[in-house]
């Protein structure tokens, strides 16, 4: 049966580069979610939430997280806080996040996606 996969991130994400000539030079398909054009679905930022925990999921060492106000990263520490700050600025989650028939990664090396796949 084939695997359904999903890279999330930015276009212009050096790590998301990456992944994806990675991906493609092992000649795996995928679909493209691109956060900034697309945006995030409540229900699927839910879910990666609870399966990997804010603190995983928010990029706290980004450009979107150093540019934020003390009190908003703050309230990032809270399932609701990190929900709406992942809505509101998708750029925050650390990329890319991949969906491989509901198992999810986050990140990218070459080693981490070779036993991934």
């Amino acid at each position: 049966m084939a695997k359904t996969v999903t890279l999330y991130g930015i276009p212009n994400c050096d790590t998301v580069k990456k992944a994806r000539v990675w991906l493609d030079a092992q000649g795996i398909p995928y679909s493209f979610h691109d956060f900034k054009k697309q945006g995030l679905d409540t229900k699927l930022a839910q879910g990666w939430l609870k399966t990997l925990g804010p603190e995983l999921l928010i990029n706290r060492k980004g450009t979107t997280w150093r540019k934020l106000e003390v009190a908003v990263q703050a309230k990032a520490a809270t399932p609701a806080g990190a929900l709406a700050l992942m809505l509101e600025q998708p750029s925050v989650i650390k990329r890319p996040v991949l969906d491989r028939d509901g198992a999810l990664s986050v990140g990218f090396t070459p080693e981490t996606y070779a036993k991934y796949f």
